[in-house]
Order: C-alpha cells, then sequence, then structure tokens
C-alpha cells in the first residue's frame, strides 16, 4: 500500500462486525506498521445473533448467549459506541453522536475516513396504524426479546390474580402480526413457554389463552416454500393458534387489537414483525439509493457510480449473479449478509493492494425455522423437512453459524442443560425499571404503571 488507509464500518451487525473481522485477518500486518486503520461506528456495543432471539424470550437461551460483545472480537479496531447521523462521501466524512455528545455540548464527531463500509442493517417497517406506536412491542432486539418474554409471564399473573374477566380475557390474549421468520418463531416458541408455564398456575390452563398470527398475504414463511408454509399453518392451528390470512392489523387503541376481517380482541400483547425498511442513515447520504431505499451496489459490493464506498446486507440492493431473470437482487438474510461480508473485507484488501476485485455469488439453499421445542420446518438443497428433524437441523445450522467458538460452546451447554432440567418461568420485568424499589424507598412516588412489571 502507497499510504496509511483509514477504514471506517459504518454498523456493528451482520456485516459490520464480520467485515471488520476479515479485515482484522487479511490485513494483519499493515494494522502492526500502522498502515491501516480500523473503525467501527455502532450503537451497541455487541452484535445480535438475531436467530436466536426466539429462543432467548423462550428461556432456551441466556440473553448474554445471544450477543457477541464487539470489543472482545475486533481487538484491532476501534470500536465508537455511537449513531452515524449523516455521511457526506464527497468529503469523506461522517457525523457521529456518541454517548458524550450531548454532555460536551460540542456537535457530532466528524470522523474522517479513506475507505467507507455502509452496514447500518435495517428497522422496523411500521405503518400508520392507530395505537401502534403507544402499544405494540417489535421483535428485532435483544431487549426486545427478553422484554416480550417477561411482559407474556406477567399478563399470566395479572390473569390469575384478577376477578374481572375482561381484564383476564385481555392479558391471556396475544396478537403478533407478520408470518415472517421473527413473527412465526416468536409466536411459537413464546406459546410454547406459556403452555409449559401454566402448569405452574392454579387457574390458567393453555385453553384459556388465545394466540392470533396475522399476516396480509396469503401464506406464511414464503422462504421454506408453499408446502411447507400450509403445513405451519396447519401445524399452528392444531395448537389452537388462530392463524389469519390476508388480514391486516387495522388499529389497536385502547388495547382492542381491530383486524381487516372485522374481527376485534381486547389484548394487552401486540407484537409487530410486519417486514423490514432500510436504516435512515441511508436516506442522510450522498450516495445512490433504488427506489426501495437500499444503496445501488456492484456484484463486486461496491456502491454503483462511486469509488471508496462499499456496502452489503439489508442496506445494500446486490445483483444475484445466480439467478436467471435479470435484475433480480440477493434477499437480505443473514445467509447472504455473513457471506457478503466474507467477499466484502476481501476486496476491501485487494483494493488497498492493488489485486482484482472478486464477484460476490451465492446460490440460495434452502430456510430453516422453529416452531417451538421439538418443532420446525425445512427447506434445504431442495429437500422438506419438518417435525424434530427440522428443528434439529435448525439448531445445528444456527449453532454452526453463531459467531465466536465461545459463544458456540455457551449455547451448546445450555441446550445441554435445558434438556436435563425444567424450564425457568420466571419474569424479571423489574429490570427494566430498576430504580422504582429504591425511588419509593427514598420518599418518591412510585410510577404509575406497574412499578416493578415489564408492562
Amino acid at each position: 500500500m502507497k499510504e496509511r488507509a483509514r477504514i471506517l464500518v459504518v454498523g456493528g451487525g451482520y456485516v459490520g462486525m464480520y467485515t471488520a473481522l476479515r479485515l482484522q485477518r487479511k490485513l494483519r500486518q499493515e494494522l502492526k506498521r500502522g498502515d491501516v486503520e480500523i473503525t467501527v461506528v455502532t450503537p451497541d456495543p455487541y452484535m445480535t445473533y438475531q436467530p436466536f432471539l426466539p429462543e432467548a424470550a423462550a428461556g432456551s437461551i441466556s440473553p448474554r448467549h445471544v450477543v457477541v460483545p464487539l470489543r472482545r472480537v475486533l481487538d484491532r479496531c476501534r470500536v465508537v459506541i455511537g449513531e452515524a447521523t449523516s455521511i457526506d462521501h464527497a468529503k469523506r466524512t461522517v457525523s457521529v453522536t456518541t454517548l458524550a455528545t450531548e454532555e460536551e455540548g460540542t456537535g457530532p464527531d466528524q470522523l474522517p475516513y479513506d475507505e467507507l463500509v455502509l452496514a447500518p442493517g435495517s428497522v422496523a417497517r411500521t405503518l400508520p396504524i392507530p395505537g401502534l406506536a403507544e402499544f405494540a412491542i417489535g421483535f428485532k432486539t435483544v431487549e426486545e426479546a427478553i422484554g416480550l418474554r417477561n411482559h407474556v409471564i406477567e399478563q399470566m399473573d395479572i390473569a390469575s390474580s384478577t376477578r374481572d374477566p375482561a381484564i383476564r380475557d385481555a392479558a391471556l390474549t396475544f396478537v403478533f402480526v407478520g408470518g415472517g421468520y421473527a413473527g412465526v418463531e416468536a409466536l411459537g416458541e413464546l406459546e410454547d413457554m406459556a403452555r409449559y408455564a401454566s402448569r405452574y398456575y392454579h387457574n390458567v390452563k393453555p385453553d384459556d389463552m388465545k394466540w392470533i398470527l396475522v399476516e396480509a398475504s396469503d401464506r406464511i414463511l414464503p422462504e421454506v416454500g408453499e408446502e411447507m408454509g400450509k403445513y405451519t399453518v396447519t401445524q399452528l392451528r392444531r395448537r389452537n393458534i388462530d392463524v389469519r390470512l390476508r388480514t391486516r392489523l387495522d388499529s389497536c387503541t385502547d388495547r382492542v387489537a381491530v383486524l381487516s376481517d372485522g374481527a376485534r380482541f381486547p389484548t394487552r400483547t401486540v407484537v409487530w414483525t410486519a417486514g423490514v425498511k432500510p436504516h435512515p442513515i441511508l436516506a442522510a447520504t450522498d450516495l445512490p439509493l433504488n427506489e426501495r431505499g437500499r444503496l445501488k451496489c456492484t456484484p463486486e459490493l461496491t456502491v454503483e457510480g462511486t469509488t471508496h464506498a462499499w456496502a452489503a446486507g439489508d442496506a445494500a440492493a446486490v445483483p444475484d449473479v445466480t439467478a436467471s431473470a435479470p435484475g433480480t437482487e440477493t434477499a437480505p438474510n443473514a445467509q447472504h449478509a455473513v457471506r457478503q461480508a466474507r467477499v466484502l473485507g476481501d476486496n476491501i484488501a485487494h483494493s488497498l493492494r492493488g489485486v482484482p476485485l472478486e464477484t460476490y455469488s451465492h446460490k440460495y439453499v434452502g430456510s430453516v425455522a422453529s416452531l417451538g421445542l421439538h418443532k420446525g420446518v425445512a427447506y434445504v438443497y431442495g429437500r422438506r423437512l419438518k417435525g424434530y428433524p427440522a428443528w434439529f437441523m435448525h439448531r445445528v445450522y444456527h449453532l454452526s453459524r453463531v459467531p465466536t467458538f465461545n459463544r458456540k460452546a455457551r449455547v451448546l451447554a445450555e441446550w445441554t442443560l435445558s434438556g436435563l432440567f425444567k424450564r425457568e418461568i420466571v419474569s424479571l420485568g423489574s429490570l427494566e425499571h430498576p430504580r422504582a424499589e429504591f425511588e419509593l424507598a427514598a420518599g418518591g412516588k412510585p410510577p404509575q404503571d406497574h412499578p416493578k412489571g415489564s408492562s
């Protein structure tokens, strides 16, 4: 390399972490000599392995083992905990607000760079539905997954202790909106957990609970194929889960879920998993975007029409060179993100060394999904699996994909122990209000809504 290169990675998710990890390995000698500097800007000091969120919500995996600490893994990178607010690629600078920005009062930091990697991921795609922002719960972060677990168990506590049938009915009604991976797996795992937990309540039975899945299209889990999607609907309905296809959520104000088919469900739980959209930072750049707000990219993972800008994952519209139809883009999922990050890291190293770039090419091999303990569906290399074999494949596949040997060992140990001992069904909702008890003891007023609960 002719001069010192400053590489800035925006985002610490799949693509951000794996790209920085790849660069650490590929540019090891350059990092030692000080010829290269790698900076990772991320709002969280960890990477979340999202396929494990449903199992974390069900209590099968500890939340600490669903995340990977970036500072430990990226030990040769500079990790900045902050939010990128705008990018001026013409000037090669990124505006970043950190945890100290407000206290310093000097405005956002301006981080210069020579090579930019945009991997901010995606955010939940919401709609202007009345009551959604006030009452719904997301399912994209580990905090939301654990919060939802606490909330479900707390609703069972409310139902067990109230004498009001209306409050009891609302507490035991759980509405999930979105029939993709997040919605189906979260519903399957939590229903399984709640069914198990009900044996410890003297007046709450599995049949007392209503679980409702709302999907706007005519099928769920499209990634596993039409046949497996129909099988999943059948299995969920056998568990008394109300699956409503071609149905939308019209309103959830006043804790009443109103559906497009006219049904009304008083409920204290609405879980929103109806898709994602590109991160807002992309709109605050001078880089080219497509009609869906994703970065236009080349098969080499460079941003189209620019130099020294790279992207992959949910934020990037990457051409699928393996597809027969022209204009096809790779799906924004973890299967592509991890592989794109590997090619992206290699190509940045190639670019700095003057070596020709590689083309990203990966043919989609299939998908696996869990529907609860010992239940699942899979469509892999054209083969369909269901029940225990699919569930086992789901665990094996994701255990092989979760980063670092440390996390693999901890997750495997937890699965082994969970097979030997009973499930934990404790709600730790007070974690979300840790100062409530002390404020009350110090003479303050307790919060109006559940001072120790998660609601």
